[in-house]
């Protein structure tokens, strides 16, 4: 540590956002970057502490006591070092980790002041890319062969890991890209395509081959390969089953954020094809991340207004979460740059049905309800609270999670990673998996 000290006269400074009116007329990153003085001064308050329980919370175990302190000191390229030896991708993590580090900080229990981990994160990986410290390394071939089927962030970590190892890896992905969810399903304004397409072209010069557009059956796996990795990740979303499902107008929340994607990227649709907010009153039925990203991706495509229910109660609003203490993750109110840009947001609204006129959606029938405790355990009971109320909406976005995929029986060569292992979870612990599973194949395979 240069400075035992530097927590005690250095508050928390984070980049902030781009401002609201700026930000909400293109498709570009909402997040600013600090300078590099500031940067490092931001790094010298990690404290280095005797039990750092940053480590602990992070599914890749990485060491910001390690990196931080680098960064502090200036050499940017050990941090780098320091910071790729648990985590294949920091560009990723370092833009949409929700930061399970810093909420097990001793800072935030001290002064919920963490260190800005994520932050420092992603400017040491960016500082790295413009330093030439990220570097082609092909490894010498071991003579196995490994197919990785789904090129998301779970497949990508294990395809790259593996190819380290000196396996010849091939992915299989049924897109036409890599980066599954990283690429369809996260907008723009939070990650740029192009940090992707800079790794991929990494990962092309280190060996690794990819196979577009590969619908792969889980029955009938490409023959040759030694071993498999399954890391088609969890496609099905969930739905909601109530009457007028079927009007135009309701779609799957990755319906319109994967094809927004796609429109940035240059592919083409059809105007009867497109998923587009514009003028509409836009209704995202879902509290979680991917709703928020439905907000942000409906105001930048000209929405009139957006309103986000929720079936579950409101959060506490933190700091602390008197379920789940220091240094767990605490359940509290979360509001994210979209949710910034305008929303209004309910807690406890059960939808009823989807009302429309001439097979075109116009509005939802909604109910406040409330949950009771359940006498026999488990699950509590939802019961109505009021009386039932439309919402006005000619645009319904589900955001309501994703459904864990059954595999099949699957010989003992085959491995499964990320989601379709674990359900639909965070991409940092989906990175985590396939590392975890790298290592599997690397001792079945007696390498």
């Amino acid at each position: 540590m240069g400075n035992p000290k530097a927590f005690l006269t250095i508050g928390r400074k984070e980049a902030g956002y781009r401002p609201v009116n700026d930000r909400i007329h293109d498709f570009g990153e909402v997040e600013q970057t600090l300078n590099t003085n500031d940067r490092r001064l931001q790094a010298s308050r990690c404290m280095d502490c005797g039990v750092p329980f940053c480590h602990w919370a992070c599914p890749l175990g990485n060491k910001p006591p390690e990196w931080n302190d680098a960064v502090s000191r200036g050499d940017w390229e050990l941090a780098y070092r320091l910071l790729n030896a648990t985590d294949d991708f920091p560009e990723f993590t370092g833009r949409v980790c929700p930061a399970l580090c810093e909420k097990a900080c001793v800072l935030n229990l001290m002064e919920h002041e963490p260190t800005t981990n994520r932050e420092d994160e992603a400017a040491v990986t960016e500082h790295a890319f413009e330093e030439n410290y990220v570097r082609v390394n092909v490894p010498t071939r071991n003579g196995k062969s490994v197919a990785v089927i789904g090129a998301g962030p779970a497949g990508l970590v294990a395809a790259n890991q593996l190819n380290q190892m000196g396996f010849t890896v091939t992915v299989y992905d049924r897109r036409e890209q890599a980066g599954g969810l990283l690429r369809y399903g996260i907008p723009n304004f939070k990650l740029n395509k192009s940090v992707i397409d800079r790794r991929m072209d990494l990962l092309e010069q280190e060996g690794i081959t990819f196979r577009y557009n590969a619908e792969i059956n889980l029955g009938q796996l490409p023959d040759g390969f030694d071993a498999y990795v399954v890391a088609t990740g969890t496609p099905t979303a969930r739905d909601l089953a109530i009457p007028g499902r079927d009007l135009k107008g309701v779609y799957f929340a990755l319906d319109m954020l994967a094809q927004q994607n796609q429109v940035l990227a240059g592919m083409e649709f059809r105007r009867d094809e497109l998923v587009n907010a514009k003028g509409k009153d836009v209704l995202v039925i879902g509290g979680g991340d991917t709703g928020s990203d439905c907000i942000g991706t409906a105001h930048r495509q000209g929405c009139r207004s957006v309103t986000q229910i929720e079936i579950m109660p409101k959060p506490p609003v933190g700091p602390d979460d008197p379920q789940n203490p220091w240094p767990a993750w605490p359940r509290t109110l979360k509001t994210t740059s979209s949710h910034e840009e305008g929303c209004t947001r309910r807690w406890n609204i059960n939808s009823l049905e989807f009302i429309g006129k001439d097979g075109k959606l116009t509005g939802v029938k909604v109910q406040e309800i409330d949950w009771k405790p359940n006498p026999d355990g488990g699950r509590p009971l939802m019961v109505p609270a009021g009386k039932p109320e439309v919402i006005k909406a000619d645009m319904v976005l589900l955001a309501m999670g994703f459904l864990k995929p059954k595999l099949p029986a699957l010989p003992a060569n085959v491995f499964v990673a990320g989601d379709a292992a674990q359900g639909a979870s965070l991409v940092v612990r989906a990175m985590a998996s396939g590392r975890k599973v790298a290592r599997e194949v690397k001792l079945f395979l007696g390498q």
